[in-house]
């Protein structure tokens, strides 16, 4: 280990390493459900949150009820992928680097085997798989993050586990599973660390649409594999921040499951 590394893990270890303060995050999705919880979390941390979505009326509303003042409105769409890197390019320009990307953005899709279309695969895998290693390639550029930089990359247990009509879903889920991996090892070179969260089912709007196509029977056995119940992006949000901290500067290349108990059972 150098020196140098060596020096910034003393005067780390010299604060709160959950202090966020000073630290600048991009968060996607950061609209509603889980990115937005994250947002929120990350703030009362000290972090100055850059909040990514489609809508920015909703990133307006949400921006409103972050701690501070100083965060930043940045609607994109993620769909143009190829536009991806020089956007974090322009937005590190203007705002400073990131010390930390958060890819909350996603999508659900229920749909069984003899109804998937491709165009159904490409829009799930545009959003849940594709912008998340264009994010990973805009976040490695020179200039745009700092020194022990994080990311951290939002699955889903149906990445580990099967469920009926959530084959395109799931393989969105497992790709960001394993993409995690081989992003750890070729951007430790970069000084970036790269995790992801399998996540159980929580309360969100997503999870809402979700139970709308659900018979009563179907959302009570979702249910019942959580021994804890379901959970909250709250839940997700607080694993979040560990990730994107200094707590967490050991880890690289792994997936943390918070899921209330759903794999377990």
């Amino acid at each position: 280990m150098s020196i140098l590394k060596v020096d910034m893990r003393i005067s780390n270890a010299a604060k709160n390493p959950l202090d966020l303060s000073e630290k600048q995050i991009l968060v996607t999705g950061a609209s509603s459900g889980i990115g937005k919880a994250t947002s929120v979390i990350l703030s009362r941390l000290g972090a100055r949150i850059i909040l990514v979505g489609r809508n920015a009326e909703r990133l307006h509303a949400a921006h409103s009820e972050l701690e501070n003042s100083n965060h930043i409105i940045e609607p994109f769409d993620l769909s143009r992928i190829d536009a991806i890197s020089g956007w974090m390019k322009s937005m590190a320009n203007r705002h400073g680097v990131l010390h930390g990307v958060v890819h909350c953005a996603g999508v659900q899709q229920t749909l069984p085997a003899r109804s998937i279309r491709l165009v159904d695969m490409e829009s799930l895998f545009q959003i849940n798989v594709y912008a998340a290693i264009a994010l990973l390639k805009g976040f490695r550029q020179r200039d745009v993050h700092s020194p022990q930089a994080s990311a951290v990359l939002i699955s889903s247990v149906m990445g580990l586990v099967g469920e009926a009509c959530c084959i395109t879903y799931s393989a969105s889920k497992g790709a960001i599973i394993s993409l995690t991996k081989s992003a750890a090892i070729e951007l430790a070179r970069d000084g970036l660390r790269v995790n992801c969260i399998a996540s159980g089912f929580v309360k969100t709007p997503m999870y809402e649409s979700l139970a709308e196509t659900l018979t009563q029977a179907q959302i009570m056995n979702i249910e019942g594999k959580h021994i804890l119940g379901i959970g909250t992006a709250e839940d997700i949000a607080n694993t979040v921040a560990f990730l994107i901290s200094d707590a967490s500067i050991w880890i690289t290349g792994t997936t943390v499951v918070v899921d209330g108990g759903y794999t377990a059972s």
